[in-house]
């Protein structure tokens, strides 16, 4: 037994201060992700449901899913605006709500054009919540532990995605109702979460200033940040064919769905089992560095599945690739906020999410049409092209960047003690106890 003691030792070490030094506010949102990546359904099995089920077309399937893609484009921006002019906490809470309302409706409606309409709902509802969620992370946390708290959420988020897919599948076996139902419950567990346990996070604005002076228009004027969004525009390309270009090479080589699990499956056990740790080696190291690296070898791993001609080998370039996702997740959205004004925090989270959702409505035309036109190994090679691209954006853009800001937070009387009103609660290393610590 003592042989094993040590590593033991070192792990529950490592693990200690992976998670220690967190407010407790924190801990209530990752709960709240990790209850709502748990009870995911509509995302994963919408296509199987629509076809399977219901009978419908592979093009009818498609349209829905684009519907639900675009329906997270035009929120993403709407729920950063919320945010920041009524607050993280009521934003949340109005898209956990619709979205638990709006997934019920889809396990019940039967018209194909209710159906589309429906799915649009939730791609909006449900993309409504992530803007909040990412700036009240960046308001509650202090700025040298932002990359480990953006880590932890992704892991939670993986984490409940790879449970809730394999449940899925056997809810799926007896009713897609019920998947739909049990998601609306998780979400409405989500809501009652956030109302009581998380208090409002929004900046208090200075005496002159408010909320509203960082309007969209100030985002998109800022042309150091609106660079970053369109690299990460080009990240998500890559990252997106992994679950769009990916099974249909597979599919057109010769390979079976079981074969394309099997491989995509390294995927989420490499970013469970090594997010954490990779994030503590990764965390205080220079960002400009870790993502050019991250975008070269999410290019050229992507790029070396040109190369592929076994599951094994498919598998190998899925581990290149999801080393350059854990790396680059934390990383990005920690740049994010740290190009973000303090009281625009939501607005500039929402259009950072726009480059994902716009990436999600066009990966799959892309991948579609370059296999179509030129085969398999021009979509791979241009990977490789995007990502080499993206690692120099990243060099360039990422010279002098200004120093993280530290301000107060606006707390909700309702939660007073969660922050104490008398010491300002600042989220720096003079924050309280109660709001840095779990």
């Amino acid at each position: 037994m003592s042989a094993f003691a040590a590593p033991v030792g070192r792990l529950t070490s490592a693990v200690r201060a992976s998670v220690s030094g967190m407010p407790r506010a924190f801990w209530w949102l990752w709960t709240s992700t990790l209850i709502n990546r748990l009870g995911a359904f509509v995302a994963t099995f919408m296509a199987l449901y629509l076809t399977l089920d219901r009978g419908y077309s592979a093009s009818y399937a498609g349209l829905v899913a684009s519907l639900h893609g675009l329906g997270g484009v035009v929120s993403s921006l709407g729920g950063g605006v919320m945010a920041d002019r009524f607050g993280r906490r009521p934003t949340l809470l109005v898209a956990q709500l619709s979205t638990a309302a709006a997934v019920a409706l889809l396990g019940f409606v039967r018209d194909p054009v209710a159906i589309a309409a429906v799915a649009f709902l939730v791609g909006a509802a449900s993309n409504a919540s992530r803007p909040a969620v990412q700036a009240m992370m960046a308001d509650i946390v202090r700025p040298e532990d932002r990359v480990r708290a953006f880590s932890l959420n992704y892991w939670a988020i993986n984490l409940g995605f790879a449970v809730s897919s394999m449940g899925a599948g056997f809810i799926a076996r007896y009713s897609y109702r019920a998947g739909f139902l049990i998601e609306a419950g998780m979400t409405l567990i989500c809501a009652v979460v956030v109302f009581l346990k998380l208090p409002e996070s929004r900046p208090a604005p200075a005496a002159k200033e408010t909320g509203d002076q960082v309007g969209l228009g100030t985002v998109l004027r800022d042309r150091r940040y609106m660079a970053v969004v369109g690299l990460s525009f080009l990240i998500a390309l890559i990252f997106q064919q992994g679950s769009v270009g990916l099974p249909v090479a597979m599919g057109r080589a010769g390979f079976s769905p079981a074969d394309y699990g099997l491989a995509i499956a390294v995927n989420g056990i490499l970013i469970v089992v090594l997010q954490i740790p990779v994030t503590r080696f990764i965390e205080h190291r220079d960002a400009r560095m870790l993502l050019v690296v991250s975008s070269l070898l999410a290019g050229y791993g992507f790029g070396l599945t040109a190369f592929a001609g076994s599951v094994g080998l498919f598998a190998l370039t899925v581990v290149v690739w999801t080393l350059a996702e854990i790396v680059n997740a934390p990383t990005q959205t920690g740049l994010v906020v740290r190009l973000s004004p303090v009281h625009g925090r939501g607005r500039y989270q929402g259009v950072y999410g726009l480059s994902w959702s716009a990436a999600a409505l066009v990966a799959p035309l892309v991948a579609g049409a370059v296999i179509d036109r030129f085969g398999a190994a021009w979509l791979w090679g241009g990977c490789a092209v995007i990502g080499t691209v993206a690692g120099l954006g990243y060099g360039v853009l990422m010279r002098g960047l200004p120093k993280e800001e530290t301000v107060a937070v606006q707390t909700d009387p309702v939660q007073a003690e969660a922050v104490p009103a008398d010491t300002g609660a600042e989220v720096s290393d003079s924050a309280p106890a109660e709001l840095r610590t779990a």
